[in-house]
């Protein structure tokens, strides 16, 4: 199975979720949080990572999911 990073990006007054290295976009959405779901489904699925960008780019949060050798310590979940 392969490992695939989502990042969640504005695409103009939308948020796309595109896998790290694809040109286009997996899906469009009217609002962050549907965006930021996709991109956790999907990286469920590939046991990759969801990356969740501001509006200006920088990273907001991060999630890995699948078998993960050092795991993080963060008391967030």
């Amino acid at each position: 199975m392969a490992k695939d990073n989502y990042h969640v990006v504005p695409k103009g007054n939308k948020w796309a979720v595109k896998r790290e290295g694809a040109k286009r976009a997996d899906s469009l959405h009217d609002t962050q949080k549907e965006a930021a779901d996709r991109a956790k489904e999907l990286a469920k699925k590939n046991h990759g990572e969801s990356v969740i960008h501001r509006p200006d780019g920088r990273i907001r949060d991060k999630d890995s999911y699948g078998p993960d050798p050092y795991p993080p310590k963060d008391k967030k979940h």
